[in-house]
């Protein structure tokens, strides 16, 4: 079982896109997959066709138990079956946004998600976490409960110049709270193959970071796909299975699973 952290602290830049279609793309494998929209935003549980305020229970309310120590709340009692059998979801809403300030009086506040995932651990292949973007407590828990990070980036130079300060803060997690979190790699997304700029921005991050950090051969196509998918409450491989985006994200799947075998 493997938990991957999908983080980012510049938004915009596909990292719900990235959950939903890797979540597919791995059941496709026949592989169970949990999804943990960690995000106030909740945009990976509209994506999947629910509705955040209609929810009774989210991730907060586990979130609240395991700081208060009150057992109330599994994250058992909030997972939801999404339309493909083999992919659950733990929504959030905005109620998640308070979660920031909840978190900074709590005991081994890094360590609330870890904490949260660990009765369901075993019933999944794998469980990805959909970061919200940027570097607070939320992110560093979701960082403490994973065993890897995955970091998709835009092929911007702009995306491209926050991405030290995430490996800074990856860095510290490592060293004083999860040493054995490792980076699973760098997914360039929104790229456009036809541009100077997205051929140079991948062919600098390659330099810079190739020797120390993946940087996957696969990269993600700019598609208005990925903008209608969610709208429909379905990932990119459902919505558009045989669009360029979708097949882009099967490749990358396959460079995952290579990866974690």
């Amino acid at each position: 079982m493997s938990v991957i952290c999908i983080a980012n602290q510049k938004g915009g830049v596909g990292k719900t896109t990235t959950a939903a279609a890797l979540a597919q793309g791995l059941s496709e494998h026949n592989k169970r997959v949990l999804l943990v929209d960690w995000d106030p935003q909740a945009s990976l549980t509209i994506s999947f066709g629910f509705t955040p305020d209609n929810l009774k229970l989210t991730c907060y309310d586990v979130l609240t138990s395991t700081i208060r120590n009150n057992g109330s709340r599994s994250i058992r009692d909030v997972t939801l079956p999404t339309s493909n059998p083999g992919i659950d979801l733990v929504p959030a809403n905005i109620e998640l946004s308070q979660a920031q300030l909840d978190l900074v009086n709590a005991l081994t506040r890094e360590l609330m998600l870890k904490e949260m995932l660990q009765p369901v651990r075993k019933a999944y292949d794998f469980i990805l976490v959909d970061c919200l973007p940027s570097l607070s407590l939320m992110t560093i828990n979701a960082l403490s409960a994973a065993d890897s990070v995955l970091i998709p980036l835009q092929a911007d130079f702009l995306a491209m110049k926050g991405l030290a300060l995430l490996l800074s803060t990856i860095i510290r997690v490592q060293e004083r709270i999860n040493p054995a979190l490792e980076i699973l790699g760098i997914l360039f997304t929104m790229t456009n193959a036809r541009t100077l700029h997205s051929r140079e921005v991948i062919e600098v991050t390659k330099r810079a970071f190739g020797d120390r950090i993946r940087v996957f051969e696969t990269t993600i196509p700019t598609s208005v796909r990925f903008k209608e998918a969610p709208a429909a409450g379905m990932s990119i491989l459902t919505y558009a299975p045989r669009s360029d985006g979708a097949e882009a994200y099967r490749l990358f799947t396959e460079e995952v699973l290579h990866e974690k075998s």
